[in-house]
């Protein structure tokens, strides 16, 4: 498979999507990780250094530019794959055999995506570019200064409009991973009955899990809940 084709073609496209898809995959969770801080009572020093490290980091910055073409390819390839299948459908019935082999977000991936891109958007311009581009407080820990990044979480999600996109952004990315990261596996062919299930499992977990604890933030910031373990850092 050539260039053209792994772009053009509706194999090469569902491969670039899996190949892209597991890359997103591998970041939720390290975003997922990082930002789990604000979730300790201990969070906000944590979370500040962290987010200090992510944007200054040289190693971290290249790889965000790889994020974002990932995205992007993601999104697109994702919109072509749709339209490629609709074009191809000759007919439509009230009832088809797909309502009845398959489930109903696993064919409303182009919404749930489409609703997961709005998110984002917003999501960048509450937090990424500000923090990029913009002027945040700063705070200081042991003599050294910080963007106090947990300052403005706090501020954004002490609004309930907020804190219900951002619960509504996460429960479309819950069902967007359900067919997603399976998809993504078998795809890649990674998908042998030995470990198939265990993959299946370890998709609806994650599908689960991940978007909790997202969703799980900005509720905790706005009714100032904290778990308080003593000292717990779960990065630097």
């Amino acid at each position: 498979m050539n260039w053209k084709q792994l772009f053009s073609s509706s194999v090469g496209r569902k491969l670039v999507m899996a190949l892209t898809g597991i890359f997103l995959i591998v970041f939720l969770i390290v975003h997922c990780y990082v930002n789990a801080n604000v979730l300790f009572s201990n969070g906000e020093e944590n979370f500040n250094r962290a987010a200090h490290f992510m944007s200054t980091n040289l190693l971290v910055r290249i790889t965000e530019l790889g994020l974002f073409a990932g995205f992007l390819i993601h999104i697109v390839q994702g919109y072509l794959l749709e339209y490629h299948n609709r074009s191809r459908r000759s007919s439509k019935y009230a009832m088809t055999a797909g309502n009845l082999t398959s489930t109903w977000y696993s064919r409303s991936m182009a919404l749930l995506g489409t609703l997961i891109l709005l998110f984002l958007i917003v999501h960048l311009a509450h937090f990424w570019v500000p923090s990029r581009f913009g002027e945040l407080a700063e705070v200081s820990y042991a003599g050294k200064s910080y963007h106090n990044l947990y300052g403005r979480m706090k501020d954004i999600f002490s609004q309930e409009w907020v804190v219900g996109l951002y619960v509504a952004g996460c429960f479309s990315l819950s069902w967007h991973l359900l067919h997603g990261f399976q998809s993504a596996f078998q795809t890649m062919g990674w998908n042998h009955r030995r470990y198939s299930a265990a993959i299946g499992s370890a998709g609806i977990g994650f599908s689960i899990v991940v978007p909790t604890l997202f969703a799980l933030m900005p509720i905790f910031m706005y009714f100032g809940w904290e778990i308080d373990l003593g000292a717990v850092t779960l990065l630097f």
